[in-house]
C-alpha cells in the first residue's frame, strides 16, 4: 500500500492525541537542530542547509510517509556520500544528484520495492556503517584538537598523516570543550534520558566559551551569522545530459541509503510501537521529501533512527508530531539564529564523534565476531572498502558477493538485525 498512513490515523485524531504528538514534535526538534547543524558542517555544507533539509524533508517524510512515528531529515549515513559529491561535483551537483535520487525513489515505491530490503545482507550493512563511522570521526578530529589546517584532504589514508603532523598545534581549549561536551551529552542521556540532552549540552559548552572569552571558533565566526529565514524560494537544479550522466552513480548510492536507512527507522519504530508502517507509502515520501529538499536546496534526507526513537520515547503517537518538529525548528530558526551562531566547533565536532560511536553499534561487535566466516569476510571487506576505496565500490561490490554467498547457502530469507543507529 502506498497510502500515506496520517490519512487513515486522522479518523478519530482528538486533543490528546493532538497534545501528545505536538509535545514530541517539541522536543524532537531540540534534538534535531543541532544535529541537522553538524550533520551540513561535517558534509562540507553550508549550516543552514542542515536546517533546510530538516524543515523541508522532516515535513514531507511525516504528511506522506508510512510509518506512524518516523522522524526525517538529514542523517550520519550521508555525510561520506554528500562530501565526496560536493568535492567533486561542487554543490549544484548535490543539489542535482538529491533531485534524481528522488525520482529513483518514487519510482521504486511505485514499483513496490519496499520489501527488496530483506534481500540486502547484514553483514554489508554493518560493514558500511562501521566504515562511515570511522569516516565521521576522523573527520572531527581537526575540529576537536581546534587545528587550522588548509586543504585537509578528503582521503581517509592521505587525511591521518597531515593531522599527525599537526598535533603540535593542538588547541586545549577546543579539547576540553569537545571532551566536556561528549561527557555531558553521555551523562545526561543516562540520568535524563528524555530530556533533549544534545541541545542542553552544547549550550552548556558553548555558553562557556562566549562567557569566559575563550579562543574557540563558533559557527559565527566560521561560516558567519546563519540567516533568520533559511529557506528559500524553491527552484528546479541546472539540467544537462553531461551532467545528469556523471551524477547517475551518486544518484543512485543516495537513493539507495535513503531507501535503506528510512526502511530501518520504520522497522525499528515498529518493534518499539508494537506498529507495522508502510514501506512502499515511505519509499514514496522519501522520494517526494529528496525532491523538495534539493527544489529548496537542502540535502539528502531520510527516516533518522535516533530522533524517531527521540520521539517515541516523548509520547509521539502520530506523524503530526514530525509535522510540529519541522515547523518548529523553522520558527527557531526565524527567532533565534543569532543564538544559534554561538555554538562552538569542538562541541558539535564532539557531537558528530558521540554519533559515529553509536553508528558502530559497540555492543554488537562481540555477535560480529561469532558470526559465520563468509559473513565477519563480506563485513570485513564491505568496511575496508568503504574506508580506503570509495562507498560506492564498497556497497556495489559487498552487495554482489552477499548475494551470491545466500545463492550459495540456498537461502533467501532474511537475516536482518536492525541496527540502531
Amino acid at each position: 500500500m502506498r497510502q500515506p498512513i496520517l490519512f487513515s490515523l486522522l479518523k478519530g485524531y482528538d486533543l490528546a492525541t493532538l497534545r501528545a504528538d505536538v509535545l514530541a514534535g517539541l522536543t524532537v526538534a531540540l534534538v534535531a537542530l543541532p544535529l541537522s547543524l553538524a550533520i551540513a558542517i561535517a558534509s562540507g555544507a553550508a549550516p543552514e542547509t542542515g536546517l533546510v533539509t530538516a524543515i523541508v524533508a522532516g515535513f514531507f517524510i511525516s504528511l506522506l510517509g508510512g510509518s506512524r512515528v518516523q522522524i526525517g531529515g538529514p542523517t550520519g549515513a550521508f555525510i561520506v556520500v554528500v562530501y565526496g559529491v560536493i568535492a567533486d561535483h561542487g554543490y549544484d551537483g548535490l543539489v542535482l544528484a538529491t533531485f534524481m535520487a528522488g525520482v529513483v525513489l518514487l519510482i521504486a515505491g511505485y514499483f513496490r520495492a519496499g520489501r527488496l530490503i530483506a534481500f540486502v545482507p547484514d553483514a554489508v550493512v554493518q560493514g558500511f556503517t562501521i566504515g562511515i563511522a570511522i569516516i565521521i570521526a576522523t573527520s572531527q578530529l581537526s575540529n576537536v584538537l581546534g587545528l587550522t589546517i588548509e586543504n585537509l584532504p578528503a582521503d581517509f589514508l592521505h587525511k591521518l598523516p597531515v593531522l599527525w603532523d599537526a598535533r603540535a598545534q593542538t588547541n586545549v581549549f577546543a579539547l576540553a570543550v569537545a571532551v566536556a561536551t561528549m561527557v555531558l551529552i553521555a551523562v545526561l542521556r543516562r540520568a535524563a534520558p528524555r530530556w533533549p540532552g544534545l541541545i542542553a549540552a552544547i549550550a552548556v559548552t558553548s555558553g562557556l566559551v562566549v562567557l569566559a572569552g575563550l579562543p574557540v571558533e563558533t559557527l559565527v565566526s566560521r561560516f558567519g551569522a546563519l540567516p533568520t529565514s533559511p529557506l528559500a524560494w524553491p527552484k528546479l537544479p541546472d539540467f544537462s545530459l553531461g551532467r545528469v550522466l556523471e551524477l547517475v552513480p551518486s544518484a543512485l548510492i543516495i537513493a539507495f541509503l535513503a531507501g535503506v536507512e528510512s526502511l530501518l527507522s520504520a522497522m525499528v519504530a515498529d518493534r518499539m510501537t508494537d506498529s507495522q508502517h508502510r514501506p512502499n507509502a515511505e519509499l514514496t515520501a522519501q522520494g517526494v521529501a529528496n525532491l523538495a529538499s534539493s527544489l529548496f536546496g537542502g540535502l539528502p534526507a531520510t527516516g533518522a533512527i535516533a530522533r524517531t526513537a527521540t520521539n517515541i520515547k516523548a509520547g509521539g503517537l502520530t506523524p503530526i508530531a514530525g509535522i510540529v518538529h519541522a515547523i518548529t525548528i523553522l520558527l527557531v530558526m526565524l527567532a533565534a539564529a543569532p543564538l544559534a551562531g554561538y555554538m562552538a566547533m569542538p562541541a558539535l565536532a564532539g557531537l558528530l564523534i558521540i554519533i559515529a560511536w553509536n553508528m558502530s553499534e559497540p555492543h554488537k561487535w562481540g555477535s560480529y565476531a561469532k558470526a559465520r566466516v563468509g559473513d565477519k569476510g563480506l563485513l570485513l571487506l564491505t568496511l575496508v572498502l568503504t574506508v580506503a576505496v570509495d562507498l560506492t565500490v564498497a556497497i556495489a561490490v559487498g552487495v554482489a558477493l552477499g548475494l551470491a554467498l545466500r545463492l550459495h547457502r540456498r537461502s533467501v530469507t532474511s537475516d536482518w538485525h536492525t541496527p540502531e543507529r
